[in-house]
């Protein structure tokens, strides 16, 4: 199951979630009736602010922070509660149609929700709405990702890149889409250009602001696995590389053996761990 990051600002905290990859909506129409399943209705938003609890020392005052819709649609995310926070943006947005920013986070709140359809609706009208918006178009790039429609991700991601290229989730994500389409010297291009940015790029979420999406999902893991050493050697990280030739071992890649004559790996060979990792796995005894 593929899966997508986005961080979501509450007050001065960034919460992080995932967005799990399911099937698209099947529905054409954008208007309110198309949206009427992902939206909760208006006043009918549950949860909302903590409530501080009627036991509580009436001789202490306690201090509610007061939060904008904005801010509140944005916890209802972190909770998970989908449809609440559509509605929330919904409202937003139809309040100031022309705010890119409201577009996209009601994209993202529907895309949570498995509606592709209408999520790319929404990032676009974003991308329309403020044809410098990076996070919109990048966001348009993970719809046709999750649909392996590698070429239009590609197109898309390039896109951001043209607004934006201080991001390395950006050039990260166009890394996954170039190797799905099985470019694998530009998905190393790719990711080294992300790496330069953000080395820490792959032990973090990647994203910032509530307003970006990535996808890390790929089938062939082993082979990633051993593409992401190669973008570590030669960005001069050994430890990473090695951490990475070892999942792309375990994932079962079976040319493990190439880092002898390529020359990106020149330097991480004479590392004592590399004999083990160019030893064949052990095979099972039969019982």
């Amino acid at each position: 199951m593929s899966r997508y990051s986005v961080a979501l600002p509450v007050g001065i905290l960034l919460f992080a979630i995932s967005i799990p990859s399911a099937g698209q909506s099947n529905r054409s129409s954008f208007d309110d009736t198309a949206l009427a399943p992902y939206i909760a209705p208006r006043g009918a938003q549950s949860g909302g602010p903590p409530q501080s609890p009627a036991s509580v020392d009436p001789s202490v005052i306690v201090v509610k922070p007061q939060l904008t819709n904005e801010q509140l649609a944005d916890l209802y995310m972190v909770r998970k509660e989908f449809r609440e926070a559509a509605g929330l943006y919904k409202q937003l947005a139809d309040q100031e149609p022309r705010n890119a920013v409201y577009l996209n986070k009601l994209g993202i709140a529907l895309h949570q929700q498995t509606a592709l359809n209408l999520a790319l609706k929404y990032y676009e009208r974003a991308s329309k709405m403020d044809p410098m918006y990076a996070d919109a178009q990048n966001n348009i790039g993970t719809i046709w990702y999750q649909r392996k429609k590698y070429s239009k991700a590609i197109r898309a991601y390039q896109k951001a890149l043209t607004i934006r290229t201080d991001m390395a989730v950006l050039y990260s994500n166009l890394g996954y889409a170039y190797f799905g389409d099985k470019k694998y010297e530009q998905s190393i291009a790719a990711f080294r250009q992300a790496l330069a940015l953000d080395p820490k790029l792959f032990e973090s979420n990647g994203s910032r602001a509530g307003s970006l999406l990535q996808d890390r999902s790929v089938t062939d893991r082993g082979r990633f696995y051993f593409l992401l050493a190669k973008s570590f050697a030669e960005a001069g990280d050994l430890e990473r590389c090695m951490h990475y030739l070892r999942k792309a071992k375990d994932e079962g890649y079976t040319s493990i053996a190439t880092v002898k004559t390529d020359p990106a790996f020149s330097a991480v060979l004479k590392d004592p761990g590399m004999q083990e990792i160019l030893a064949p796995k052990p095979v099972d005894a039969p019982q």
